[in-house]
């Protein structure tokens, strides 16, 4: 497995040595997971070539204090990819990805307003601005994504589609824990009586999905979801949305024939946690 730091370095050795080969594409955060590793595996399966980036992006937290106490496990991360017969790990600085590059604008079409954006004011324009950065230094032909940041991999989508990029998204399935909690790094600073408490969200969300039914109303959903979450002292509801899962608006009635997304951001102590599950009528 090679490891590139450079953005100079990966671009010649992508334009000397991966000329004919399909790259597939995983851009992280670190503090890798197995989530993370499932789609490494699945570009490993599908692409000649398989690139992982690792980059905490400073621009995409509005909150400093986040930032600063997002985790740090490069080492095993690497140990991780190895075995994922991962090809590449790229691991730029700062300040070299960003050198001469002020980020990608583009109209969010209102998306970028909605649930995480509406708590997170700056996150999306963050992760468009790196994400946009580095498909362009990668040049990837599939880059693949988990479902569980459902909004961002939305925000992603409409961002090729906007900039015309040449490049197949990819969305893979949430990995959950043992008890039903969807995997994060943010897991990882959860004590051990957080997170089992936490995974009383998709406890929740799971309960919806099997005893809702059409004629429902979303609004009397929404206000139970979020009671019975509360319930848990431990646990704090941010926000609880049905919406489609194109467009991301909300949903105020549910039809036959129809998918919908149902999404929650839940504190769990200092934690912030989302998740969402698909809802088919």
């Amino acid at each position: 497995m090679k490891i590139i730091r450079k953005v100079s370095d990966i671009i010649k050795f992508r334009e000397q040595e991966l000329k004919n080969l399909s790259i597939g594409f995983v851009p992280t955060m670190g503090a890798l997971h197995t989530g993370h590793i499932s789609l490494v595996e699945k570009s490993v399966r599908e692409n000649n070539y398989t690139i992982v980036s690792i980059f905490v992006n400073p621009k995409q937290f509005n909150d400093k204090n986040d930032f600063i106490n997002y985790p740090v496990t490069i080492e095993k991360d690497l140990e991780m990819l190895e075995k994922s017969k991962c090809n590449l790990v790229f691991i730029p600085d700062s300040e070299d990805i960003y050198n001469n590059y002020t980020g990608f604008r583009m109209d969010f079409d209102g998306l970028d307003k909605l649930y995480e954006g509406e708590f997170r004011p700056g996150h999306f324009q963050g992760v468009v601005d790196i994400v946009y950065r580095l498909f362009e230094i990668v040049k990837p032909h599939n880059s693949y994504f988990g479902e569980k940041d459902f909004q961002q991999l939305a925000i992603i989508k409409l961002m090729v589609s906007k900039s015309n990029l040449t490049l197949n998204i990819i969305p893979c399935a949430t990995v959950r824990e043992e008890s039903g909690l969807a995997m994060s790094s943010r897991n990882e600073r959860l004590s051990a009586e957080e997170r089992k408490n936490a995974s009383k969200i998709f406890e929740v969300l799971n309960s919806v999905k099997n005893s809702m039914k059409i004629d429902d109303s979303p609004e009397k959903l929404i206000n139970k979801i979020s009671e019975e979450i509360n319930l848990n002292p431990f646990l704090k509801t941010e926000y609880v949305a049905f919406c489609d899962p194109t467009t991301l608006k909300p949903v105020f009635s549910f039809s036959q024939n129809s998918v919908v997304r149902l999404c929650v951001a839940v504190w769990c102590g200092k934690i912030r946690l989302i998740d969402n599950i698909s809802l088919e009528f």
